[in-house]
């Protein structure tokens, strides 16, 4: 379901008054930004009343009763719509009276549906979030009914099978409808249905079992002091201390990564990565095999070969043997390098340790080792020169230049909390308006614990011609400044950042007609694509220095040779680290393509396979702790590589020798940006790359960058 748009198609480019327009430069851009916020706090102060924004359907601070009330309106008005579709004769479907009416009604909805389920992620009142959450519910629960419409689905078919197109987006969307529904079901005999929810539902089961087993797991180990030579003593205050002064370490991940990255006692590394790969062995193996077999049948029932047929079907990739020969091919060409750096590891621990045997226990260890020892990086002093507010005045400096937009802040526009700012972004060229972000950078108690962006409100154009401009909110978890200390960013937040903001020009720069492929609504193997292109802004001597000041004296960013170093520091062991991630993936993929498989020994096959050699620790059972191919990903765990490859072919042919190039940013908007999911993604990327998009790329990427 989504959004409701009463926008007018284009609106005044002119700053409206008590807006302030984003300063976009370096240091001064902070010194004018900071005096923009003085302005926007005085101007909050002025005038209390709170502005709406045109165009805009999402709700603000509504209560918990208002938002229950709202989402059985939302519901009620669904299903007077989905009643009138359903109602129309067979022989009388047209566009007007079937598609456009479920496509407004998703274009309407939307915005009031976030303005139900966003609270429960942002609000600070528990019985807000607790509605919110009530809400979704309700609301998912209807949205679930209205897949399984037959009436619905025979009308909608009828009239694709009249073949009158509007055009190829009405056209796709027709399709994805149809699609939908029959990934339901509603293709079926009523009895076979019933047994396509029935496995669905065992499905869902197994899966919340398998997490569930990891989550209750509670088994830990003890060491003493000497055993855990080389962790710090804060990371040690942290422990547990039981008997005989014995510290108690947990198999949650924050331990676990801990003693492997730091610990120099190679027999506690072995003992807890053992130990870990150990977990829920017997339990979760039994799970994941049923939930397999049960997949497979669910799949095969709904016309498919397979279940990894199935779930590849809705994604850029489509068949099995394209994600396999993706990640052998990955994997072979990395094979070289990952056998070098293997090599600097082993030698490094035979310095360290004499002639024990390199185990997988030790990649951790060793690399973080290499690494302190080849790049002068301190990443905790590193921050003292990312301010937060550079930073920020920094990214809309780059966005703009590159992608000819403009930012403005709206003062007095209405927040759900003080620290939520408002931007309204423009064309800069004509003036036209794209949409608003709203930013929620800081942490505070009941907020959603993640950065990520959301849509609240979708791009679309009804059948009159009106445009909905769409609406994204970033949620970040930043510090805030304390007495007077600005918020300094850790690089890894500077990255996300700008990983993030990739998001919110995917969103706004969307122009897709229908809200179902606006913005963040695309393939889901390429939804990261845009995002993992502007990372690469993060690695560059030039935008590095125009986002970076010495929080002391912002005219100083950071050195070129921190610049150089940490773009070597991204490559650092690559091939090896890529190398365990195609390990799980090839694991997934296999699993969901291929029936009765031994899951254990395919694990061992795999292993001896990819990771040169190196043996499975005796004992273990990766299979039984690995989430991600039981909830979530399952058979499309090879999909972030999958978009960090592809990004790196367009940030390297396009983008690597003009950062700022404004000609070959505007094609990226218009090109991969602007169809979001209107248009087929392989489509998309061969058009903006004059060619099909490669592997080749990230491979010379990170052979060029090795150490």
């Amino acid at each position: 379901m989504e959004s409701e748009g009463n926008s007018e198609k284009k609106m005044s480019s002119k700053p409206k008054k008590g807006s302030n327009i984003v300063p976009l430069t370096g240091a001064a851009a902070l010194l004018t930004l900071a005096a923009s916020l003085v302005i926007t706090a005085i101007n909050n102060r002025r005038n209390s009343k709170k502005k709406d924004l045109p165009g805009c359907n999402f709700r603000v601070n509504l209560s918990a009763s208002e938002i229950l009330k709202l989402a059985d309106r939302i519901i009620a008005k669904s299903k007077e719509v989905h009643d009138a579709v359903a109602s129309v004769p067979l022989d009388k479907v047209t566009y007007k009276n079937v598609i456009s009416p479920l496509a407004e009604l998703e274009a309407q909805q939307f915005p009031l549906v976030q303005s139900c389920v966003v609270p429960k992620l942002v609000s600070t009142s528990y019985k807000v979030r607790k509605a919110s959450a009530e809400a979704e519910k309700k609301i998912d629960a209807h949205v679930s009914s209205c897949s399984k419409r037959e009436d619905a689905y025979r009308v909608v078919k009828a009239f694709a099978a009249k073949g009158e197109w509007m055009g190829p987006e009405a056209r796709r969307y027709v399709q994805c409808l149809i699609r939908d529904f029959e990934r339901n079901g509603l293709n079926l005999t009523a009895t076979k249905r019933e047994e396509v929810q029935r496995l669905r539902a065992q499905m869902d089961e197994l899966s919340f079992q398998y997490v569930q087993n990891l989550n209750d797991d509670s088994t830990s180990l003890l060491f003493c002091e000497n055993e855990l030579a080389g962790l710090p003593t804060q990371f040690l205050k942290t422990l547990e201390k039981v008997e005989n002064g014995m510290f108690k370490v947990t198999l949650k991940s924050h331990h676990v990564a801990a003693v492997l990255e730091l610990c120099k006692i190679g027999r506690t590394r072995r003992l807890v990565a053992m130990t870990y790969g150990k977990r829920c062995a017997k339990v979760n193996l039994s799970v994941l095999e049923d939930l397999v077999q049960v997949r497979h049948k669910f799949a095969r029932l709904l016309g498919y070969s397979n279940y990894a047929e199935y779930a590849l079907n809705l994604r850029m990739a489509k068949t099995s043997s394209k994600v396999l020969e993706f990640l052998e091919d990955i994997s072979s060409s990395l094979s070289d390098l990952a056998k070098r750096e293997l090599a600097v590891l082993k030698e490094l621990k035979k310095q360290e340790e004499g002639e024990l045997s390199f185990g997988v226990e030790d990649l951790l260890y060793y690399v973080k080792n290499v690494e302190q020892q080849e790049f002068d990086l301190d990443l905790g002093a590193l921050k003292q020169y990312f301010p937060v507010n550079l930073v920020l005045s920094g990214i809309f400096k780059i966005l703009q230049d590159l992608f000819r937009l403009r930012f403005e802040q709206i003062a007095d526009s209405d927040v759900w909390h003080s620290d939520v700012r408002v931007f309204s972004v423009f064309d800069l060229s004509s003036g036209e308006l794209l949409g608003y972000f709203y930013l929620d950078m800081y942490t505070r108690e009941g907020k959603y614990g993640q950065t990520c962006v959301v849509a609240l409100q979708n791009g679309s154009v009804a059948f009159n011609g009106a445009r909905q401009v769409p609406v994204a909110l970033l949620i970040s978890q930043l510090q805030k400044d304390i007495g007077g200390i600005p918020s300094l960013l850790r690089f890894s937040e500077v990255v996300s950042l700008f990983h993030e903001f990739g998001h919110v020009v995917q969103h706004l720069c969307n122009c897709a007609s229908f809200a179902r492929f606006s913005g963040l609504r695309v393939d889901p193997d390429s939804v990261e694509i845009p995002a993992k292109v502007l990372e690469n802004w993060c690695y560059e001597s030039f935008s590095l220095k125009l986002i970076s000041g010495f929080h002391q004296d912002i005219t100083k960013p950071i050195k070129d040779e921190i610049c150089r170093s940490l773009k070597r520091w991204r490559y650092s062991f690559s091939a090896l680290k890529l190398k365990q991630e195609v390990l799980y993936c090839l694991f997934d993929q296999i699993i969901h393509s291929a029936e009765n498989v031994d899951i254990v020994e395919l694990f061992k096959h795999l292993h001896a396979k990819v990771m040169l050699g190196l043996p499975m620790l005796e004992g273990t059972n990766p299979a039984s702790c690995f989430p991600r191919c039981a909830i979530g990903y399952e058979a499309a765990c090879y999909s972030r590589i999958w978009s960090e490859v592809f990004a790196a072919d367009i940030f390297t042919s396009k983008f690597n020798d003009g950062l700022l190039n404004q000609s070959v940013g505007m094609q990226f908007r218009t090109k991969v940006l602007a169809p979001g999911g209107a248009k087929d993604p392989v489509e998309i990327l061969s058009d903006f790359l004059g060619r099909e998009p490669s592997i080749q790329t990230f491979i010379d990427n990170n052979i060029e960058f090795s150490l």
